[in-house]
């Protein structure tokens, strides 16, 4: 069975959870568009939107929506790619990514400082970088797990599902 999702255009709903260190878990719904050209380019659209929290005090937060567009050439092989990403957390990144026969994974990496507006991504000022994994359940289905990471250590986390629309 191929991969239905990244290797074919399709519009997709991802439903899950965020978390990040010393927070409570947030849910988080979204979309993600993958569209192809003829010279095996992709382009890939994703925007998450946070659910709304209760804090200590009955105080409704509302996290800022993230949004992510990769553009990358899938190589002649068909089981590795490149890519670039605008992150509107992170900026500017770059990444790779394999092609497994029942996963998907790619990891991706700062260029330069990190540029976005997130106070304690900005603060720490070291190299930031992520992962992104997905994993087939059925031609329909996909399970997502990510992470960002600054230096060595785990700043958020999100897993979810991953449904053709």
């Amino acid at each position: 069975m191929m991969h239905t999702f990244l290797m074919e255009a399709g519009r997709w709903q991802l439903r899950g959870n965020w978390l990040e260190r010393h927070q409570e878990t947030v849910g988080i719904k979204g979309q993600v568009l993958v569209a192809w050209s003829q010279d095996n380019w992709f382009t890939m659209v994703t925007k998450l939107v946070f659910a709304q929290s209760i804090g200590e005090k009955s105080e409704v937060t509302k996290r800022q929506d993230l949004s992510f567009l990769y553009k990358g050439r899938l190589n002649s092989a068909q089981n590795q790619y490149t890519f670039v990403l605008q992150h509107s957390m992170l900026g500017r990144l770059e990444g790779e990514g394999w092609v497994a026969p029942e996963t998907i994974v790619q990891r991706y990496w700062a260029i330069g400082d990190i540029q976005g507006q997130d106070k304690n991504l900005s603060t720490l000022r070291q190299q930031c970088s992520g992962f992104e994994s997905w994993y087939r359940l059925n031609e329909r289905t996909y399970h997502v797990s990510s992470s960002i990471m600054t230096g060595h250590n785990l700043f958020s986390m999100m897993e979810a599902l991953l449904e053709k629309h």
